[in-house]
């Protein structure tokens, strides 16, 4: 049977393992909207590329040329997302388990799990961060589009 200070001490190792659950959770909704996104890219990427072989106005072919290098950055961007939020699922992961060995071993590890568990959430704020850089090109790429289709619109007429 546990003694009173080992069933605190084993409450306080559980307790400092849900942090870093809470973080797994973001970080996976996160990784699941870069996803998407970039699914989204790859597809209008595609789109675009299949079109462009059509086309023989040079200023046309150039603005579709645009088009496929901003959905390269984008995807580049989302790519680079993706990578850090796997690190930082992997720091999580790496600071639940810091968290129940330093528990095991009388406190041995130090600063390890703070350690890594910093390193998570600063690679989650770098993803963060480029997540919002690519909404950012995202919405540009729309509103160019947008305002060369009202452009073409008013000139044909």
């Amino acid at each position: 049977m546990l003694q009173t200070s080992d069933q605190f001490t084993h409450y306080a190792t559980l307790t400092a393992m849900l942090a870093p659950a809470f973080f797994l959770t973001a970080t996976a909704s996160l990784l699941l909207s870069a996803n998407n996104r970039l699914a989204r890219i790859i597809d209008r990427a595609r789109t675009l590329l299949k079109e462009l072989p059509g086309l023989e106005d040079p200023v046309q072919r150039a603005l579709y040329e645009q088009r496929i290098a901003m959905q390269r950055r984008r995807s580049l961007i989302i790519l680079r997302a993706g990578q850090l939020l796997y690190v930082a699922i992997s720091l999580f992961v790496g600071t639940s388990l810091a968290v129940a060995a330093d528990n095991l071993l009388a406190h041995r590890l130090g600063v390890l799990p703070t350690l890594l568990a910093s390193l998570g959430v600063l690679a989650m704020f770098a993803a963060s961060i480029l997540l919002a850089r690519e909404s950012t090109l995202a919405v540009k790429a729309v509103n160019e589009e947008m305002d060369h289709r009202h452009i073409a619109r008013h000139a044909d007429t």
